[in-house]
């Protein structure tokens, strides 16, 4: 375990966390609840405090010309501080995963074993410009009975400060222990530090872009669990319907364009008689189109792709398009090019559905649905931490239950061996 001087930008604050983690662990849902309850009430009461702050990240941001995108995942207005509020506030109506018996027997010589979910402990987010992962990131930890350490980007460091205040504040009043939320700072050697704080953090959590997770994992000594970039595929079967295929491409691709489950890539069965109509709605809509010869020969407004087009998760109104021989085609596209998020299809078939969803290899398949629903709160789960899109410990959405590892308990009456 590294000495709080080896970490002289975290050290203090993983020390803290690591003491306030012994403490959440043995809290009973009622204090968490209600601490939860407590930080979401703060934040409405103090929103004005919150979005001055913010303010002065998106103007900065702004002027440094950053993308509309990015700027948009930094924005923050009323209704959106309101909705993280509601997402704490959420986490109070959720069961708490701590304590649950996940399995359980009597064995043949009478002693009781049940396995046990309990906190991981020290948990460390690294994110990107998005400020409601701080309030996301802290709720479902702390419900969990973990301590976070959040390392936001420089970009959002006045908001993110404001947020942790808030939160510490009345975490604190409530009755949850000092160190439970700590907000590191944004020097890039802090990064560095946390990854190398084996011992004093349990797991270290990335969730952004495809460098910032590269770098996590390949430093890291600390056991990551790998949130993943969204370059995500709707498939269009010759058996779809024409009106459904358009609803869902076009809620897959524009209804927010700067998320993880945004669809980026179209897939089309050559034998789909409405691609004219289906490329035809995604133009009009104003999105730029890359497509390959045969998409372009069906629309006029569709750029040449190249191998970037089918790699790139664009997080804009951009989509690539592809025309594909047959399913098993389109399978193979999404195993070379995809990142293993989300895939959906649009299909009438039975056959192709169940040939599909065998098929493909993600962290959630939807089957006559828009990508977009890949989301914990959309799955019923509430807050979620980012998408998982490794194989190991968590896969999909990382909520609460998530956020737990397990113990065994085995209880005898004098047993020895």
């Amino acid at each position: 375990m590294p000495a709080a001087a080896d970490l002289p930008l975290i050290g203090a604050a993983a020390l803290r966390a690591r003491a306030a983690a012994r403490v959440l662990r043995t809290l009973p849902t009622d204090v968490k609840d209600g601490a939860l309850s407590a930080m979401a009430d703060a934040l409405v009461e103090r929103t004005d405090e919150v979005l001055a702050a913010n303010a002065a990240d998106v103007a900065a941001a702004e002027a440094d010309g950053t993308a509309p995108a990015i700027v948009d995942r930094l924005r923050l207005d009323a209704a959106r501080v309101a909705g993280v509020a509601a997402a704490l506030r959420e986490l109070v109506a959720l069961p708490d995963p701590v304590g649950d018996v996940v399995r359980g027997s009597t064995l043949p010589n009478g002693l009781q074993l049940r396995q046990v979910r309990v906190p991981l402990g020290v948990v460390g987010i690294v994110y990107e410009a998005r400020p409601n992962v701080t309030v996301d990131a802290a709720g479902l930890c702390l419900k969990s009975g973990n301590a976070a350490l959040l390392r936001g980007s420089a970009s959002a460091f006045r908001t993110n400060t404001a947020l942790v205040a808030v939160l510490t504040e009345a975490a604190e009043k409530a009755g949850l222990p000092v160190g439970s939320v700590e907000l590191l700072p944004t020097d890039r050697a802090s990064v560095g530090e946390l990854l190398g704080a084996r011992g004093l953090v349990d797991v270290v959590i990335p969730r952004g872009g495809a460098s910032l997770i590269e770098r996590v994992v390949r430093e890291s000594t600390v056991p990551v669990i790998e949130t993943g970039v969204g370059n995500c595929h709707v498939y269009v079967d010759a058996s779809a319907d024409a009106a459904m295929a358009e609803a869902i491409v076009l809620n897959a691709k524009t209804q927010r364009v700067s998320v993880c489950n945004a669809a980026e890539t179209l897939l089309v069965h050559r034998d789909v008689p409405f691609l004219p109509r289906l490329l035809g709605a995604l133009v009009d809509a104003g999105v730029t189109v890359h497509g390959d010869d045969s998409a372009r020969a069906a629309h006029g407004a569709v750029v040449p792709a190249t191998d970037d087009d089918w790699a790139a998760e664009y997080l804009s109104m951009d989509m690539a398009v592809r025309v594909v021989d047959d399913l098993p085609a389109a399978l193979e596209h999404i195993a070379r090019w995809g990142s293993g998020h989300s895939e959906a299809i649009v299909a009438d078939s039975a056959r192709a559905i169940a040939s599909f969803t065998a098929g493909v290899d993600a962290a959630a398949v939807l089957v006559n649905a828009s990508t977009r629903f890949t989301d914990g709160g959309e799955f019923g789960f509430g807050a979620e931490i980012g998408i998982s899109t490794q194989k190991l410990h968590a896969r999909g959405p990382l909520g609460l239950p998530e956020l737990t590892s397990t113990t065994y308990v085995v209880t005898g009456s004098g047993h020895v061996r």
